[in-house]
């Protein structure tokens, strides 16, 4: 994924012109409304010159800056994917396996990347973009992004097993915890298992370390984002809170600012 912002493909001039407010709210910033406080507070450039005075009409070739950073609203695409089994989180595959992207190939026009990866046989919450910004800090764990995992085992596991996997369990590339565990309230072989790294079959891994081998495996949660409305293999678009909720997470938004 360190190649994943040089990949993207750069802004298309077009000439038509667009209200400021509409602008950043079109790139997930915030409302209108707020755009407008954004802009009466002076924490809007255009072109490098501060921009104060509402109803500002700019191009969409024009550089936008808000709160020091710069916005591609037309560019950016953000989808959610309930991922199957047997699917390949990549863009291609020299096997010639299904893929991620032969899901939603026809969603967008435009070339979007998954954001981390889910192995083969794990299902669940899989978000792909274009906005090269975002994904690399929902990826990078300074942000600490939170993933909750449906872990199906084939034992029910003990009180002490759950409480290891709390405490920490030593893998073979370090130690690695649960941000939290729970049971399923109704299936006794099923738990809950929020983690905040992302290292590759670290849920798997941590389990094995337990004495439990993993029988099914989906991603529930991942950084607030749900797929409780998607069928398997169904996808959707991100909504603008969503998207701003994302970019507060991970400070490409200002917390003031997200007024929903």
């Amino acid at each position: 994924m360190d190649s994943f912002e040089k990949k993207i493909p750069s802004r298309k001039p077009v000439s038509t012109e667009v209200r400021l407010n509409k602008y950043i709210a079109s790139a997930g910033v915030c409302s209108r409304r707020d755009a407008d406080t954004l802009i009466a507070e002076g924490k809007v450039r255009v072109n490098g010159k501060v921009i104060t005075e509402l109803g500002t009409k700019i191009k969409s070739t024009d550089k936008v800056v808000v709160e020091g950073h710069e916005l591609h609203p037309d560019d950016y695409v953000y989808i959610l994917l309930n991922k199957p089994k047997n699917t390949i989180t990549t863009t291609d595959d020299e096997k010639d396996r299904n893929t991620v992207m032969d899901l939603i190939e026809d969603a967008t026009g435009k070339r979007v990347y998954p954001v981390g990866r889910l192995d083969r046989n794990t299902t669940g919450l899989l978000l792909l973009t274009n906005d090269g910004e975002l994904a690399h800090r929902l990826m990078h764990p300074s942000y600490k992004i939170r993933k909750v995992y449906q872990v199906e085992t084939d034992m029910i596991l003990s009180d002490e097993q759950l409480a290891s996997l709390r405490q920490g369990v030593v893998l073979e590339d370090g130690p690695a915890r649960a941000y939290k565990v729970d049971r399923h309230k109704v299936l006794a072989n099923v738990i809950f298992m929020s983690i905040i790294d992302g290292r590759n079959h670290q849920v798997r891994r941590m389990i094995q370390a337990v004495g439990a081998e993993v029988t099914a495996l989906k991603r529930s949660i991942y950084a607030g984002l749900t797929i409780d409305d998607l069928r398997l293999g169904r996808w959707r678009h991100l909504t603008n809170r969503e998207v701003q909720e994302l970019r507060q997470v991970v400070k490409l938004l200002d917390k003031k600012s997200l007024k929903l």
